[in-house]
């Protein structure tokens, strides 16, 4: 059972008085809470638990088959439980896991994924890939920050909500942000404060480049010279603070994501790079990118290395998004070509490969890959190895799809499937779900499969599973 099932059917009540049962805190689920079971096997989600400890609880919620509490005594505690190294940890929701060592949460999300995989797909990996791990601290380059104004206290709250709270959390620095952002958190609680348009300014989105780093407002009423002169002379001086070499740019975003805009248009945009293929990726603060750049980087390498690309094969990069790893697939491939769900994407990411001078055949197509027939698979045309990176909900189309033709060969009598498949995923559920479909009706083994820690401290698994045709 997950958090999330927790939330969906849970009343929160009183709580009741403190158990004196001790618990053997065998787990942590998918919201980093410990997972112990009573004597009568009623499960017990525990707010700060590690797995092995021995403790107490006081239960705050209850349900007839579990119950949510929180440790109010300890007798064992776990060797793996370290001093976080926020000090709003606890009340702040952003992370979860500093508690716990970060090698010990590498594990555990390991673990989650060989479970996922096991008990969803009844699949298991022949070889289990080493994680991926990069810096656990200053991380995150892209952030959604919440903004209020307290007209009682006549303060500013900048930051993220307050765990399983809709409150804006009362924090001065963010460890999992770069130190350059972090220390922007009470300077712009200062600026809004002084703004007019104060209370109508809720959200301020976070995206760092190579050498810029936007400042998305989201603002509900339109500026006024003086707030847009405000916005100006920040970035100007907090530019300055890094001496120039990082600038400051504020965007603008009066309505939704499409209505974005940068204040001062003179600035450089943002873009990450892939040094180990050359290339460079412009983007906007609102699209879809890595959050973690440090790991995107060794992320598609691995892929590229366990994708076994030669110059005389044609890759088809599923989900393909701005190009990351089409890009580099082409500098590897004799043709490659990326399909996305969005037109607008695949305009943006033909420029890219015009803009890093790839001379490789590289074409894109938008179409939904929600829905596909085998018919519609089959009319891609061949391609000796696929990349597939799909959003949180999988690519369950694409592998039911392959399925249909693996079943009935009928259906496409010409239809030669791919050798070798890499699937990068953001959900240990629908890799699962996907893979079991691969290997018990498509005809794939499972040849890897290995955790990615692109969001450390948090719960969340990135993942990534090789096939190979049985």
């Amino acid at each position: 059972m997950s958090q999330d099932q927790v939330h969906s059917d849970s009343v929160a009540s009183a709580p009741v008085h403190p158990s004196q049962e001790w618990l053997k805190v065998e787990s942590l689920d998918l919201e980093a809470q410990g997972v112990a079971h009573r004597a009568d096997g009623k499960v017990v989600f525990i707010e700060g638990a590690l797995p092995g400890e021995e403790v107490r609880v006081t239960v705050h919620r209850k349900k007839n088959n579990w119950e949510q509490a929180s440790v109010t005594e300890m007798r064992h505690e776990s060797s793996q439980r370290v001093q976080p190294g926020c000090p709003h940890f606890g009340v702040c929701g952003g992370c979860k896991m500093q508690h716990f060592h970060a090698s010990a949460q590498v594990a555990v999300k390991q673990r989650v994924l060989e479970d996922n995989l096991w008990h969803l797909g009844k699949v298991k990996p022949e070889t289990l890939l080493r994680p991926i791990e990069g810096p656990t601290w200053g991380y995150r380059f892209r952030a959604r920050l919440s903004v209020r104004y307290v007209a009682k206290k006549e303060t500013v709250l900048v930051g993220f909500h307050e765990r399983k709270s809709r409150y804006v959390a009362d924090i001065q620095s963010c460890a999992i942000l770069p130190p350059h952002v972090s220390r922007l958190l009470m300077p712009l609680r200062q600026l809004i404060g002084s703004m007019a348009e104060r209370d109508r300014l809720p959200q301020i989105e976070v995206a760092v480049g190579t050498r810029v780093t936007v400042l998305v407002l989201r603002h509900l009423e339109a500026l006024g010279d003086a707030d847009r002169q405000k916005l100006l002379d920040f970035a100007k001086e907090h530019s300055a603070w890094n001496g120039g070499e990082h600038l400051i740019s504020w965007w603008l975003q009066p309505k939704g994501p499409d209505t974005v805009h940068p204040l001062d248009p003179s600035l450089p945009g943002l873009d990450y790079t892939l040094p180990e293929y050359g290339i460079t990726m412009p983007f906007k603060p609102t699209d879809f990118t890595q959050v973690n750049h440090a790991i995107n980087q060794v992320l598609v390498g691995r892929a590229l290395r366990l994708l076994e690309v030669r110059r005389d094969e044609r890759v088809i990069d599923w989900f393909c998004g701005l190009g990351n790893f089409t890009l580099p697939l082409a500098t590897r491939a004799r043709e490659v070509l990326g399909i996305e769900g969005s037109e607008q994407l695949v305009a943006r990411s033909r420029e890219n490969v015009v803009a890093n001078g790839i001379q490789t055949p590289t074409s894109f197509v938008a179409r939904n890959l929600f829905e596909m027939t085998p018919q519609e698979l089959a009319s891609y045309g061949h391609a000796d190895k696929w990349l597939v990176d799909p959003p949180r909900e999988g690519a369950f189309a694409l592998a039911k799809a392959m399925a249909d033709l693996h079943q009935d060969p009928s259906l496409v009598p010409d239809w030669v499937p791919p050798k070798r498949i890499v699937y990068v995923s953001c959900n240990p559920a629908t890799l699962a779900r996907d893979a079991g479909l691969l290997v018990h009706q498509a005809g794939y083994r499972c040849v890897a499969a290995g955790a990615v820690n692109m969001f450390p401290h948090t719960a969340h698994v990135e993942s990534m599973a090789v096939f190979e045709r049985a």
